[in-house]
């Protein structure tokens, strides 16, 4: 538009005025008739406003203005590029206001958006859960055929990213577009809590984003949020408590609600509580696994009104062996622990496969390989061996430690510091063998490592610990918030102390197993005490396995397995995923991408063998089915895409194509501009060759 003020600036340089000079042959001039004067002026004005209006309007021409509302008949209809975003999570599967699912409803409105597209439109589908059919990410395209297609083929699934998410996703596709006018059209049940996300990016200058309600009833619905195996240590034929974190959305208490636990199909457990609205509650099942293995699980809820999170999967392993390392230190007897862990006395508990190494070549040993590491009396840890056991314990692994006559006790302050597990500030007692200085004082029997290990009369009497006779002992002094003592002695220093690292632990013993420092081994408390020791810390992290959310990318840790081993998930139906996976210190991880989306268990296998088990359940947010009012909606979608949100309302496929033609139908007139251009460019033409003002009667 600066360009107006040409003629503007040649006009007022022309009105310049001359210096006047008197000559008398010239004085006939001021004869002039002052009416001849003004027609000159007049014409002079009349030429700038013509020029001046001839190139406004053709600036105007190629800024393509448009004009909004019912003005059918005025210049040409705006080419427009339609992104239309469709909700379809688990939440659209409820029944709509006016029968049908809410689904339903979506896809009629979704038909009256596409009735609105012209021959010289583009449209394209976004959909918050992607189809398996259409894995190609959307694209904008002339045919309205691909887009009514892709809308009949939408159906409720788990894993859909979030409303704001997918309309920012369209925005950007049709900002690309060449069209004058770009439009996104978001059309669900506004969800509260999938309705947005922390999305951290803006629409396009220049976007329209449109929102579509869909009337949807809110049904009673009970989600369980979360399942858990508390205890470490799960063995055939003996008792495991499983939790399940269950929440009531509606909005009514329910009293002696019932919920039920399910291992390899069978029920094996079921819990009666009170839920009120809004609030988590616990409960507890006891269950008795009877095989061996990974174990498919189900805690299932009553049926109600959304059903799709009716049942969510766990995994529970019940282990068939473990793979120990047992770390001779230098000088060493570990005879009393391969004893314990021998065939022979465990009987017909769970197995355990020990490796027997020498102190010096466990710098190059692979740690991951194994549950479990013993190292019975090292002389010495070397910087890099107290590094990689650092990182074996924070990555899941179980480490025991027993103390050496030949080592300095402060020898093993570095793997403690490294650990958080205290410091050790030197022994009492001698290696005599004659003369107890200690015995237990006090014995954590609440702790998991404990269970079944000391006998009871009854569940209300006292348990029957064994007494040792301590004749010398390390003098450990914890530190640290994440460690307690198990076993503690009369001298009020732990026997056996248990120091938390990452997703793995140390046991710390202040004695050696060696009769020199205690009469322990030849009681019986050695064996089951060592047993369950062992046991618990091989458990790992691994009593149950990951729990993934539907369509969420996730890593997956699986040890035990060849680097060069090819994994591969098989699902329900048995669906199989190929997922991508890496090498780590001692494992494989695996790169679980979006695409395992229905819930279930999944098995993590090789070519030959099962490995592992995940379960993959819908996130909890899809269970709250509470909506927003659509102007809230459209209120909170504005905060974080940055640009205005308009509320179209209107149900049925021509009641939304009539409201979308009645607000929001446009017409270009560029064309306008440029006619009136050429019209005035013409008019000007004319006026400046046909007028002649200056002529005068004398």
């Amino acid at each position: 538009m600066a360009a107006v003020a040409v003629p503007l600036v040649l006009h007022f340089f022309n009105l310049r005025q001359p210096r006047t000079v008197e000559f008398s042959s010239l004085a006939f001039v001021k004869e002039l008739q002052e009416t001849a004067v003004q027609r000159v002026r007049i014409k002079e004005w009349l030429l700038l406003l013509l020029r001046v209006l001839a190139i406004a309007c053709l600036v105007m021409a190629f800024a393509q203005p448009t004009l909004t509302g019912n003005l059918a008949g005025v210049g040409a209809s705006v080419p427009t590029a339609h992104g239309v975003v469709v909700d379809n999570s688990l939440s659209m599967g409820r029944d709509g206001a006016d029968g049908g699912t809410a689904l339903d409803a979506a896809r009629a409105q979704a038909k009256g958006v596409l009735a609105t597209v012209d021959d010289e439109d583009e449209v394209g589908v976004w959909s918050t859960a992607p189809s398996p059919v259409r894995a190609d990410r959307p694209t904008l395209s002339p045919s309205t055929g691909l887009a009514r297609a892709a809308v009949g083929e939408l159906e409720p699934r788990a894993g859909a990213a979030s409303l704001a998410r997918r309309v920012v996703e369209a925005a950007e596709a049709v900002a690309e577009a060449s069209t004058p006018r770009k439009v996104v059209y978001a059309i669900g049940d506004l969800q509260r809590s999938t309705l947005g996300d922390s999305v951290a990016a803006q629409v396009p200058e220049g976007v329209q984003v449109r929102l579509l309600p869909v009337d949807s009833r809110r049904p009673p619905n009970v989600g369980v949020r979360d399942v858990t195996v508390p205890g470490r240590v799960v063995e055939a034929g003996q008792p495991v408590t499983v939790e399940a974190t269950l929440v009531n959305y509606g909005a009514d208490p329910l009293p002696n609600y019932v919920a039920s636990v399910y291992l390899e199909g069978e029920r094996v457990g079921q819990a009666t509580t009170t839920l009120e609205p809004g609030v988590e509650t616990t409960v507890s099942f006891t269950v008795t696994p009877q095989e061996r293995g990974w174990l498919r699980g189900v805690v299932e809820t009553e049926g109600d009104g959304f059903p799709a999170d009716d049942r969510h999967h766990f995994t529970l392993n019940v282990p068939e062996e473990r793979r120990v390392l047992v770390v001779r230190g230098q000088g060493q007897d570990p005879r009393y622990v391969d004893l314990a862990l021998s065939s022979e006395m465990i009987e017909e508990r769970i197995a355990f496969r020990p490796t027997t190494i020498e102190e010096g070549a466990l710098a190059a040993a692979e740690l991951g390989q194994y549950d479990a590491v013993l190292l019975v009396g090292p002389r010495s840890l070397s910087g890099g061996t107290v590094e990689a056991l650092a990182r074996y314990v924070d990555r899941g692994g179980g480490v025991f430690l027993f103390p050496s006559a030949q080592a300095a006790p402060s020898e093993y302050n570095p793997l403690l510091d490294a650990l958080g597990a205290g410091r050790i500030e030197g022994a009492d007692g001698t290696l005599s063998g004659e003369q107890a200085i200690a015995s237990f004082s006090q014995v954590d029997l609440e702790h998991p490592l404990f269970e079944g290990v000391f006998d009871r009369a009854s569940a209300d009497d006292e348990a029957t610990v064994e007494d040792p006779d301590i004749y010398r002992a390390l003098r450990l002094r914890p530190s640290g918030s994440k460690g307690q003592t198990l076993i503690e002695l009369s001298t009020e220093t732990p026997f056996l102390y248990e120091a938390r690292h990452g997703r793995g632990a140390l046991l710390v013993s202040a004695v050696a197993p060696s009769l020199e420092w205690s009469d322990l081994p030849t009681r019986g408390l050695f064996v089951p005490l060592l047993y369950r020791s062992v046991y618990y810390l091989s458990a790992g992290a691994s009593t149950t396995g990951a729990q993934l959310v539907a369509g969420r990318p996730a890593e997956v840790r699986v040890a035990g397995v060849s680097p060069d081993a090819s994994l591969r998930l098989v699902g329900p139906e048995e669906t199989e995923i190929a997922p991508d996976q890496r090498t780590l210190f001692g494992a494989t991880l695996l790169q679980v991408g979006s695409d395992v989306r229905v819930p279930g268990v999944y098995d993590v296998s090789t070519a030959d063998r099962l490995v592992q088990r995940l379960a993959v359940n819908v996130h909890p947010a899809e269970s709250d089915l509470r909506t927003a009012p659509p102007d809230s909606a459209a209120a909170h979608l504005h905060s974080m895409l940055r640009t205005p949100v308009e509320v179209v309302r209107g149900t049925g496929t021509d009641d939304v194509a009539e409201t979308i033609h009645t607000r929001e139908a446009g017409t270009e007139i560029w064309n306008v501009f440029l006619l009136l251009a050429l019209v005035f460019l013409v008019s000007e033409m004319l006026v400046s060759r046909l007028w002649t003002p200056e002529t005068a009667t004398a």
